[in-house]
């Protein structure tokens, strides 16, 4: 079953990682692991090809094969949102079109970052999913990367203009005004799933998001906390986030963030390697030394032990 994506989005459309094997290369078994690991996870969908996915360090035709991979092995169990952000329009939107060929949900588009007042970035993005057509569209809003802010009243704009636009990705940081006044306006409403590594995932769902789509590396704290939002135990989704925090934010340090998450996947059994591409950060001892001691207290907590007393 090809799923499209529509406004009804939620739930956890988790950030897939490419998985390479220690010389580098594309690790086509390790996507069919991730795959597998992702959907025992409770996921609602999956995005690939994304920042975090280590896109920007792919050829085409390695892009080409991870969608490939990872769609066959998805076998439309859930949707695929492909992100195909590209400087430039023509290669973006082939694609695209690729991308819907093969099974694809969706895919996501983030503004190039020349962008600088509004009225630029409408056109961009007028340029862009004019030629989209009914191809439906997650557009991503991650200003801390591309550098460029887009503000409610554009998106709101756009909204209107482009029924193919069915999600925003919202990264903005800090955001949850935003995303308040998003939800407030009048008018056409998109599904919002959040990013930012989850790190404000309970705030965001009390303003209104419908889920999150990001690379945690363990998707069923996500997948916990959205579904008690779902049934209005704020309380309980807190508890469950809170468990999981110290690691969480741990995770989204900036540069060396990637590296953990693989790494945290690769002793979870999700990929063979943790390998990260150059240029790209490297764990060392210590690094190595600070996770596992991290994942020891998460464990300890999740199993409702007390903590380690302190030595006398």
């Amino acid at each position: 079953m090809i799923h499209r994506l529509d406004e009804s989005a939620a739930g956890v459309y988790v950030i897939a990682v490419t998985p390479f094997t220690d010389s580098g290369q594309i690790d086509e078994a390790s996507i069919d692991r991730a795959v597998e690991f992702y959907l025992e996870k409770g996921v609602s969908g999956m995005t690939i090809l994304g920042m975090m996915g280590e896109s920007h360090k792919l050829s085409m035709e390695e892009s080409r094969a991870v969608m490939t991979r990872y769609l066959r092995r998805v076998d439309g169990r859930v949707p695929v949102v492909v992100g195909v952000s590209n400087p430039g329009t023509d290669p973006l939107v082939s694609f695209a079109g690729e991308a819907m060929a093969a099974g694809a949900a969706g895919v996501m588009v983030a503004p190039v970052s020349t962008l600088k007042i509004d009225e630029q970035i409408f056109a961009y993005f007028s340029g862009v999913l004019d030629r989209l057509g009914d191809t439906p569209v997650v557009l991503q809003d991650y200003p801390l990367v591309t550098g460029v802010n887009i503000a409610v009243e554009t998106l709101v704009r756009l909204f209107e203009r482009y029924s193919s636009i069915k999600m925003l990705k919202h990264e903005d940081w800090p955001g949850h005004t935003k995303l308040s006044r998003l939800r407030a306006a009048p008018g056409r409403q998109v599904s919002i799933l959040v990013g930012n590594g989850g790190l404000y995932l309970p705030q965001e769902l009390a303003r209104g998001a419908n889920g999150a789509m990001t690379g945690f590396a363990f998707p069923e704290m996500l997948v916990d906390v959205c579904a008690a939002f779902q049934k209005g135990d704020a309380e309980q989704a807190e508890d469950i986030f809170d468990t999981y925090l110290p690691l969480l934010r741990h995770e989204a340090q900036p540069g060396i963030g990637i590296a953990l998450r693989k790494e945290t996947l690769r002793r979870r059994g999700a990929i063979a390697s943790a390998h990260v591409r150059h240029p790209g950060p490297k764990l060392s001892a210590e690094d190595l030394h600070e996770l596992d001691r991290l994942i020891e207290r998460q464990e300890r907590r999740l199993l409702g032990e007390p903590a380690l007393a302190a030595a006398s």
